[in-house]
C-alpha cells in the first residue's frame, strides 16, 4: 500500500464521451486545473517565517516544559499527592495521573482542530497557550495530600485534564502554522525548530529540577520546591501569548478565505464545506491518511516519551542511580540533540523525509537492546553511550516529523485532521508509555522491557514509513507552491507553461 492517496472526488469520464467532445472536456479540465500563474505562488517573507517559527516553537517548548516537569518530578509528586505506603504504588499512581491528561487530548483535538480550520490557526493557538499556562500554574498551587487529603489527587487530575485538553490543539496547530509559512524547499529545516522547542522545553525542565534538587535536597523538594517549576509556567505563557498575538494568519489559510482566489467554482465550494470543520468528512475522505498518521505518531511518541520522559525515572527508580545523576545524563543527551536537530531538518530537505525516518525507526528496532545493555553497565561512559545511541535514532524522527505530518492532509482540513490523528495516537500510546513500561518491569522483572517496547513501536514505524509518500520539496496538498524569492516563482511558472502569465 505504498503511496496512500485520498479517494477521488468523482469517477473518470466516459472515454467514449471524451472522444466525441474533446474540446468540451479540455475546457472543463482547464476550468478545474487552470494554468499556474505567478500570482498563484506564495513568496514567503523571511522575517514573517522566522516570527512564526519563534512563536510556534515557544508554545511547543512550554508544552514539553510542563510535561517534562511532571515526568522528572514523578517520584516526588507520588509522595506529595498520594497516600504513603508502597513506593511502587505511589509511582504508578503518579504516572497514572500523568497519563490521564492524554485521555482528553483527542477531545481537545476534535474541538480545537476543526476550529482552527474554521476561524484560523492564530486564534486557536493563542487560546491553547492560555489554557496550558493556567493548567500548569494551578498545579503549583495545590495543597498536598497531607493537608487536604483526597482532594489533592482530585485537583491534580483536574488540572492535568485542563493541560491535556489544551495540548490537544497545540501540536497540530503549531506544526501546521510553520508548515504553511515555510517555503517548500525549506519546510524540513523550519519544521525542525518546532522539535528544537521540544528539546529546549525538556532541557529547561530537567535543568530547573536538577538545580532545585541540588540546592534543596529531597526533603526541600517534597516540602515546597516541587512547586517552583510549575509556577514558572505562568510568566512563560504570557510571553508566548504575546508572541502569538503579534503574528499574521498563515498565507495558506488567508488564501482559503480569499473569495477572489484563482480557483474553479467547484473547488471553492469544496473548500468552504471542508472549512466548516466537518469531522465526519475528515474521517470519510481522509481515513487512510489518518491511519498512517496514527502509525507514524505512535512509533515516534513511544520512543520519544521512553527516552525524554521515562529515562530519568528508569535510571533512579529501576537502576538505583541518584536522581541528579540521571537528569544530568539526560540533559547532556538532549543538548547534543539540540546541536544537530536543525541540520537533520535541513538534510531532510535535500535527501527526503523517508530515508531519515526509516533510519530512525531501524535504529530503535536494532539498537534499543544494545543501548539499554550499555546503560545497565553503570559507568558514566556506558550510560552516556547508550543514551546517545537512542538519542541519535530519535533525532532522525524529531528533525523530520514536523514537516511530514502536516503534508499528509490538504489545507482545508489540515489542522483538524492532524490534531485528531496526532492526539488519538498520543493518547493511546504516548502518554501511557511511562505507565506501561513501569508496569511491565514490575510484572516481568526484566530491566530490558523499555527496549522491547521501543522495538515494537519501531516495527510499526517501519511499516508506516514504507507506506507514506515522499513530500520533500513539494507543495502542501491543497496549496500552490511556496517559494523564498520572486525569481524562484518565475522559474516555476516558466517551467510549467509555454507562455507564463504574470
Amino acid at each position: 500500500m505504498t503511496g496512500i492517496e485520498n479517494p477521488p472526488v468523482e469517477a473518470s469520464a466516459d472515454p467514449q464521451a471524451v472522444r466525441r467532445h474533446p474540446r468540451l472536456f479540455r475546457a472543463r479540465d482547464r476550468r478545474r486545473n487552470p494554468p499556474l500563474r505567478r500570482t498563484d505562488i506564495t513568496v514567503s517573507d523571511e522575517a514573517a517565517v522566522k516570527r512564526a517559527v519563534k512563536a510556534a516553537s515557544l508554545g511547543n517548548a512550554m508544552e514539553w516544559f510542563d510535561f517534562g516537569i511532571y515526568s522528572y518530578l514523578a517520584v516526588t509528586i507520588g509522595h506529595v499527592f498520594f497516600p504513603s505506603g508502597n513506593s511502587t504504588v505511589q509511582l504508578l499512581a503518579s504516572f497514572a495521573a500523568f497519563a490521564v491528561s492524554f485521555l482528553v487530548r483527542p477531545l481537545g483535538g476534535l474541538v480545537f482542530g476543526p476550529m482552527g480550520d474554521r476561524i484560523g490557526r492564530k486564534k486557536v493557538l493563542s487560546l491553547t497557550m492560555i489554557l496550558m499556562a493556567v493548567g500548569t500554574f494551578a498545579i503549583g498551587l495545590i495543597p498536598s495530600y497531607a493537608v487536604i487529603g483526597f482532594w489533592a489527587p482530585v485537583l491534580l487530575v483536574l488540572f492535568r485534564l485542563v493541560q491535556g485538553f489544551s495540548t490537544g490543539g497545540e501540536y497540530g496547530g503549531a506544526s501546521t502554522f510553520i508548515a504553511e509559512y515555510a517555503p517548500d524547499r525549506r519546510r524540513g529545516f523550519f519544521g525542525s525548530f518546532l522539535e528544537l522547542g521540544t528539546l529546549a522545553g525538556y532541557v529547561g525542565a530537567a535543568g530547573l529540577v536538577t538545580a532545585l534538587t541540588t540546592v534543596l535536597g529531597s526533603d526541600g523538594m517534597e516540602s515546597w520546591g516541587w512547586r517552583v517549576p510549575f509556577l514558572v509556567a505562568g510568566p512563560i505563557g504570557v510571553v508566548g501569548l504575546y508572541l502569538r498575538l503579534r503574528l499574521d494568519e498563515t498565507p495558506a489559510f488567508r488564501r482559503l478565505e480569499d473569495d477572489s482566489a484563482h480557483q474553479a467554482p467547484d473547488a471553492v465550494s469544496a473548500v468552504e464545506t471542508a472549512a466548516k470543520g466537518d469531522i465526519a468528512r475528515i474521517f470519510r475522505h481522509h481515513g487512510p491518511m489518518l491511519i498512517l498518521c496514527v502509525g507514524l505518531v505512535a512509533a515516534y511518541n513511544i520512543t520519544d516519551y521512553m527516552l525524554l520522559s521515562y529515562m530519568p525515572t528508569y535510571l533512579s527508580d529501576t537502576m538505583g542511580y541518584s536522581e541528579t545523576h540521571g537528569l544530568l545524563a539526560l540533559i547532556a543527551t538532549m543538548v547534543a540533540l539540540m546541536l544537530v536537530i536543525t541540520q537533520v531538518g535541513r538534510l531532510s530537505d535535500r535527501v527526503g523525509r523517508k530515508p531519515l525516518l526509516m533510519a530512525g525507526m531501524l535504529g530503535f528496532l536494532f539498537l534499543s537492546v544494545p543501548a539499554f545493555l550499555l546503560v545497565k553497565q553503570g559507568s558514566g561512559i556506558a550510560v552516556a553511550a547508550g543514551m546517545l545511541i537512542l538519542g541519535l535514532s530519535l533525532v532522525c524522527l524529531l528533525g523530520t516529523m514536523s514537516a511530514v505530518l502536516p503534508a499528509l492532509f490538504p489545507t482545508q482540513v489540515r489542522y483538524g485532521a492532524l490534531s485528531i490523528g496526532y492526539n488519538v495516537s498520543t493518547s493511546l500510546f504516548g502518554g501511557t508509555t511511562p505507565l506501561v513500561i513501569t508496569w511491565l518491569i514490575s510484572t516481568t522483572g526484566s530491566d530490558l522491557m523499555p527496549a522491547y517496547y521501543a522495538m515494537g513501536a519501531a516495527l510499526v514505524g517501519v511499516i508506516a514509513v514504507a507506506c507514506m509518500k515522499e513530500t520533500a520539496r513539494k507543495p502542501l496538498a491543497g496549496s500552490p507552491p511556496s517559494v523564498s524569492t520572486a525569481e524562484e516563482a518565475a522559474e516555476i511558472v516558466t517551467s510549467r507553461a509555454a507562455t507564463p502569465t504574470f
